[in-house]
């Protein structure tokens, strides 16, 4: 994979392995259940262990639009934040995304972390639309360091699989 990097201000997007990030935190794209299946979740699980499955399993599931913590197994982040965005045809798309979002920075401040890295969440078999996932996360994430709401985050990384995904988020953050 590539090695594409273009930074603006608080936020990096990079063209790469989620789960080789160097962050506090990585963002998994869950679902409801809290299950970590294919895709970046599957990857997650493989890389970092049953360990971060069977913490999961403690939490309950979460709704569409949250997110709830784990520990990060054999990852190089310390945690696993479990996103739940949205499934195209559900209704409110956008407004769940940039709530998954949201509430993955929170948690991430709750923590005291400095540092996040998001997949494009929901962009896989759930169906949403990369450029609009581009628009909706990077004004989510952007519209928490401008309020002041950060806490301790200081870097939020979009980390994207594929040149066509982070010439997409690339095009989005330069128009801010």
């Amino acid at each position: 994979m590539s090695a594409n990097h273009y930074t603006q201000g608080q936020i990096t997007l990079i063209q790469g392995d989620l789960t080789a990030q160097d962050t506090d935190a990585i963002v998994n794209p869950s679902n409801t259940s809290l299950y970590l299946g294919a895709g970046v979740s599957g990857i997650i699980r493989a890389k970092g262990g049953d360990q971060i499955q069977a913490e999961m399993d403690k939490l309950g599931g979460c709704p569409v639009g949250g997110a709830k913590v784990t520990g990060a197994g054999k990852l190089k982040a310390r945690y696993v934040i479990h996103a739940v965005g949205p499934q195209m045809g559900e209704g409110d798309e956008d407004a769940k995304l940039k709530s998954a979002t949201v509430e993955s920075m929170k948690r991430a401040a709750e923590l005291g972390l400095m540092s996040i890295a998001f997949p494009a969440i929901s962009t896989g078999i759930f169906g949403y639309p990369m450029d609009r996932c581009a628009r909706v996360m990077i004004g989510a994430a952007l519209d928490i360091f401008h309020s002041g709401q950060a806490g301790s985050v200081m870097k939020v990384v979009f980390c994207l699989w594929g040149a066509e995904a982070f010439e997409l988020f690339k095009r989005e953050l330069s128009k801010r």
